[in-house]
């Protein structure tokens, strides 16, 4: 795979140039046919797309250009797709139709307007490192979007394989009008999808490495050309008009518009880098790479602060269009900027050729491409590894499909939350004791005929204490302690897995400290860290419990409960942390 993105997300760079700059003559092929296939896909696509925001048809081929030079530069994706799509473009004629009243140039206006806005609203969450809200997104959620998005994809395109055009939107509301009107079918158009379909199904089994979905745009162009399809019912891309945009600012909104605008640019923002970050991450995953977040939020900010300046409208990245890239072995962005190029060849040149492009085969192609991205053995895997993982994944694969992207993800992000803190308020805990035959001290209830020391308990809880966990703590603690058959005359808290502690948990350590003490049991601690110590002094539990019970190892704590138990006079154990003669309390 190309260039490793820096995922520490340590500052910005112009990552993109830094992978070409380390770019492989092996990946020139994939690329090369990557770039062709995208730029064949995406033309009509985009012409869609700005349809389906409000602006004319060309203002989508404008809009690919920026987006497309600029994320190959600063992305920290090699294999991302950046520009119009479906979600933002409808979101787009949503904030602006109120506004425009119809007015076209206005439209116009307003959507390079809400593309600044969004540009630099991704600028600011860069600057604020807001990236990090990436790491919420798990495996199974990476895992569960992907299939969601790839049956929206395949929903979106029922209508053109079909040749009917479908009014419902979800997939078993377009299923069900299918069926209903099944009779307005247009058979060679279903014909044609199909058997595009197969093609390239056929190529992906037999020619794994062969260029499918290019040959089957090739294709579809010739056999529509040959038997002059486009004039017997099959729906073609036809001619349109372009030309290449220029640098131009938006009028300036009024006051009430900005705040108006800003808010529609704030969820637009927020939607955009959910797909973008998801998507990069997603085949990132599959690709065996990493990707920066906080670089993402850069690059979506820069690339729709060129299309504000181009007279575009907002963009993110395209999931089709990056499967499309990965199925034809895409390495780098060296695919975005060939796809650039044939793009800028389209608007100036080839118009005539992309006319005779039916749609039917763009719809497989989609299907194609969407096919791909639901990983079957993935969610296998989940279900025997872990069924909350394998849950989650459905949850959000749900979600995605019954509400929205932005809900769906949002609902699998809250519940990856819920659980995370779960296991903070409820983490595993441990008695250790003595395994026969087995070297060390082990979780008594893990082996049989494991037994721990007369008197001691070495009791190990395994997350940060806090106010969360503070109750379940001392409840658990005293529970061990309860659960002992011998009389208990220390406790010994084995703080290898306690990093640091809150307020509310030092206060309830010195309340424990004082409830043992009136049962004439010593608490002491074993395996603290320097920073979890120096917390300590701060809470005074230091000065209550005593430096001496602070012990670096479980084997010297044992050993000062065997002398002091057994009033063994001939040696002595002394803790590390203990102050000497010309010291005070100070670190360990």
């Amino acid at each position: 795979m190309g260039a490793r993105a820096n995922g520490n997300g340590s500052g910005f760079s112009l990552a993109g140039l830094r992978q070409l700059r380390a770019y492989r003559p092996e990946w020139l092929r994939g690329d090369v046919l990557a770039g062709v296939t995208v730029a064949a896909y995406l033309v009509p696509q985009c012409m869609a797309y700005a349809e389906l925001a409000g602006v004319a048809p060309v203002a989508g081929l404008w809009a690919i250009l920026p987006p497309m030079l600029l994320y190959a530069v600063i992305g920290s994706s090699p294999q991302l797709s950046v520009g119009p799509e479906s979600t933002t473009a409808v979101m787009t004629a949503a904030a602006i139709a109120p506004l425009a009243a119809g007015d076209g140039p206005a439209y116009a206006s307003l959507a390079s307007l809400l593309a600044l806005i969004v540009g630099l609203l991704c600028f600011l969450g860069a600057w604020s490192r807001l990236g990090f809200l990436a790491d919420l997104l798990s495996k199974p959620i990476l895992v569960g979007y992907m299939a969601g998005v790839a049956v929206i994809m395949i929903t979106g395109q029922i209508g053109k394989i079909s040749g009917v055009d479908l009014k419902a939107e979800s997939l078993v509301g377009q299923l069900r009008e299918l069926l209903a009107r099944s009779a307005e079918i247009h058979l060679p158009t279903l014909v044609l999808a199909a058997a595009v379909l197969a093609f390239l199904l056929l190529v992906q089994r037999r020619f794994p490495t062969a260029p499918g979905p290019l040959l089957a745009v090739l294709l579809a162009v010739a056999v529509v050309s040959a038997f002059q399809l486009d004039q017997r019912g099959i729906a073609v891309i036809g001619t349109f008009a372009a030309g290449l945009p220029g640098l131009t600012l938006p009028e300036p909104p009024s006051a009430g518009e900005l705040k108006y605008l800003l808010s529609a640019a704030l969820g637009i923002a927020l939607v955009g880098y959910s797909d973008n970050v998801l998507t990069a991450r997603a085949f990132a995953a599959r690709g065996g790479y990493r990707i920066d977040a906080n670089q993402e939020l850069l690059a979506l900010g820069a690339v729709n602060l060129g299309n504000g300046l181009m007279q575009g409208f907002p963009v993110s990245s395209s999931g089709s269009r990056t499967a499309i890239g990965e199925s034809l072995g895409s390495r780098s962005q060296l695919f975005s900027l060939v796809a650039f190029l044939v793009v800028l060849m389209v608007l100036l040149f080839l118009r005539p050729l992309l006319a005779l492009f039916p749609k039917a085969a763009l719809g497989a192609i989609v299907i194609y491409a969407a096919l791909r991205l639901i990983d079957i053995p993935e969610f296998q895997r989940m279900r025997r590894f872990k069924l909350s993982e394998f849950r989650l994944a459905l949850i959000t694969f749900a979600g995605v499909l019954l509400t929205d992207i932005l809900v769906g993800v949002g609902l699998a992000v809250a519940l990856s939350v819920i659980d995370l803190f779960a296991r903070l308020v409820r983490p595993h805990d441990a008695v250790l004791g003595d395994v026969p035959q087995l070297a060390g001290l082990h979780d008594v209830k893990d082996w049989e005929g494991a037994s721990t020391i007369p008197g001691l308990v070495l009791y190990r809880y395994d997350a940060p204490l806090c106010f969360a966990n503070a109750e379940d703590f001392r409840r658990r603690a005293l529970a061990a302690i309860t659960a002992e058959a011998a009389p208990v005359g220390w406790f010994v808290l084995n703080a290898e897995a306690i990093v640091e502690i809150d307020i509310t948990a030092a206060d309830m350590l010195l309340e424990l400290q004082e409830q043992l003490a009136g049962q004439g049991i010593v608490f002491a601690m074993a395996r603290v860290k320097q920073e979890l110590y120096a917390q300590l002094v701060k809470a005074g539990v230091v000065e209550r419990l005593g430096s001496r019970r602070f012990y670096p190892t479980l084997p010297t704590a044992i050993a000062a409960f065997s002398q002091e138990t057994h009033a063994d006079p001939r040696a002595t154990v002394i803790s590390p942390w203990a102050p000497r003669h010309d010291e005070g309390e100070g670190r360990p």
